[in-house]
Parts: structure tokens; C-alpha cells; sequence
């Protein structure tokens, strides 16, 4: 006469076989997108429609160890790993990049808006700037003001793709109506100051503080 195993008895054991890993279950993985080329009726240009011209060449940021400061004229200054920045909250925008050698990019960036990273540090009275420190060196900066007064990205995706390190990995800002000197990749820090003529890297050679695309590129 055969005994049927009880209800309990196949719990226990399946329990058992998952503990001591019989039943192989790995984590789910978020597998890539797929780069989009066409958005709401908008042909889009590819994220390779770039020239590298970067002060060092590609950066490869070691995300495990990378953390995003938040620094400066704040109350409250900030760490955030890449997880804890794209918790905020991820906002859409079709931006074109203008290069000042000649050529442009029109592109779907995904990302966070800066004003939400800053707002969560407080901002000091006294602010004026907001400077982006990149993992090669290379700064820039934008006014408080047209930060805090548009919607303007970090971004970590281009056309549904995340940042190839060619592209900034793990983020970019997307000065839009800027100048793409304006547009700082590998971004490792933020940082706010008091100094409305602060220069960067380019900057420093001779090129416009402001960086708007409806003026000179170079300083009068």
C-alpha cells in the first residue's frame, strides 16, 4: 500500500529545495531598449551622430564606486548613488544639440530634472551658479536661473538607450538653447556658487559664459 505525501510534507520539501538552491532562480534583469529613431512624427538622429571631442576621450565611469555630489552654496549637501538619482522623478524631451563646430544632433533624452536634485539640497542665499564637474576634469557652468526657471535635464538615456560611455555615461546635462560646450557629460559633481563669471574649460579659452545659441559663441 503506497502513502500519498501529505499537503505539509510537499511544502516542506519545496521549501527545502529552494533554500538549498535545487531550483535555480536568478534575479529578473531589465533587458536594454531599443534605440528609437522616430518620436511623435519626429525623425530623430542616432546616438553614434556624434563627434568625439571630449578633453580626454571616452570616460568609463565604474558605476559601483560613483556617486553624484551635490555641493557648494547648499543646506544640506547631497550623495546620491546612480539608483538613488534615477529614483526622482524621469521626464521625456525631444532637444537638439548644437556643436560649435557645425553639427547637430536631434535626440529623445530621458532623465531628471537638475532643479529637483538641487531643490532637495536647499538652496543657500547668495547662489548664483550652478557648475557641473565632469570624471575627466572638464567643467561648465549655467546661471541659477535658467535652471531653476526651465525644465532642464540630467539625462541618463538617449533615443530609449542608456548613455553609451561615449555619451556621457552615467549622465549628461541637456542645455538646451545652449551651445554643446554647455552640455557636460560623465557629470560626478554639481555645484553651486556664488560667482556669476565663472569659467570652464572652454570658457577659459575665450568662449561665451552664457553659452546661448542666440549670440556669439565667443566672449565680446
Amino acid at each position: 500500500m503506497k502513502l500519498k505525501p501529505s499537503i505539509g510534507l510537499i511544502a516542506i520539501i519545496l521549501v527545502a529545495t529552494i533554500l538549498t538552491g535545487c531550483l535555480n532562480y536568478s534575479p529578473v534583469k531589465e533587458l536594454e531598449g531599443i534605440e528609437v529613431r522616430d518620436y511623435n512624427g519626429e525623425r530623430l538622429d542616432s546616438v553614434n551622430n556624434f563627434r568625439e571631442n571630449s578633453i580626454k576621450g571616452p570616460q568609463y565611469v565604474d558605476i559601483n564606486n560613483y556617486n553624484l555630489e551635490i555641493t557648494g552654496l547648499v543646506n544640506n549637501p547631497r550623495k546620491y548613488s546612480y539608483d538613488e538619482v534615477l529614483a526622482h522623478q524621469a521626464y521625456t524631451k525631444v532637444v537638439t544639440l548644437y556643436c560649435v563646430e557645425g553639427w547637430d544632433a536631434k535626440i529623445l533624452w530621458q532623465g531628471v530634472l537638475l532643479k529637483d536634485l538641487i531643490n532637495g539640497a536647499g538652496i543657500k542665499q547668495g547662489a548664483l551658479t550652478v557648475i557641473f564637474h565632469a570624471y575627466d576634469g572638464y567643467t561648465s557652468s549655467l546661471s541659477l536661473d535658467y535652471v531653476m526657471n526651465n525644465n532642464i535635464l540630467l539625462a541618463y538615456k538617449m533615443n530609449n538607450v542608456t548613455l553609451p560611455p561615449e555619451r556621457g555615461f552615467p549622465f549628461q546635462v541637456v542645455a538646451e538653447d545652449k551651445w554643446g560646450y554647455k552640455w557636460v557629460k560623465w557629470v560626478t559633481k554639481i555645484e553651486l556658487s556664488g560667482d556669476p563669471y565663472y569659467k570652464g574649460t572652454w570658457e577659459s579659452g575665450g568662449y561665451s559664459i552664457n553659452g546661448d545659441l542666440n549670440s556669439s559663441m565667443f566672449e565680446k
